[in-house]
């Protein structure tokens, strides 16, 4: 069970704090139930509320330790290639709810290569690859910027020098 204060990471809701455990006084909600009512960290006035009991939506976010390693490792982060159109958004989105920050890396390896791809093309990338770039972009950055405590825009550039940027602009 995560404390309240604690900062954890919500599937969909990306960096939250815990802001409070306690029964949720609402309609439709299980008044003999405890929830976790977060604040998304990155969205101003917004609460999430989420049973205590599916804590699997939930993760803490990576250690320091563990988000230096990460940045580290990023150049040996294979890409999630998927040639098939059909099927590429349902592999994003698997990768994007897997809370896995590894995998929100190949994410953005693999859209910002098939950006530069596609401009060299004279073409822009599709909107589902967009999205997904920018909610794993999204994602990744606020997590790794609040563990390290430094700017959400600072995090996005070490990111782009550790990934090798210019490969990719």
């Amino acid at each position: 069970m995560f404390e309240k204060g604690a900062y954890v990471v919500h599937q969909g809701a990306g960096v939250c704090e815990v802001m409070d455990i306690a029964e949720l006084n609402m309609d439709g909600a299980s008044q003999d139930k405890l929830y976790y009512s977060l604040r998304p960290c990155y969205q101003k006035n917004s609460k999430v509320f989420v049973p205590v009991d599916r804590e699997k939506v939930l993760r803490a976010i990576v250690t320091g330790e563990e988000a230096s390693a990460l940045i580290a490792d990023i150049p040996q982060i294979e890409e999630l290639w998927v040639s098939d159109e059909k099927l590429r958004e349902s592999v994003y989105r698997e990768a994007l709810k897997s809370s896995d920050c590894k995998e929100w890396v190949r994410i953005i390896k693999t859209l910002c290569g098939r950006r530069k791809e596609r401009a060299a093309q004279g073409k822009k990338i599709s909107a589902v690859d967009e999205k997904y770039l920018h909610m794993a972009e999204e994602y990744l950055y606020s997590e790794l910027a609040m563990t390290i405590g430094v700017p959400r825009e600072k995090m996005e550039d070490t990111i782009a020098e550790k990934m090798g940027q210019a490969q990719y602009a």
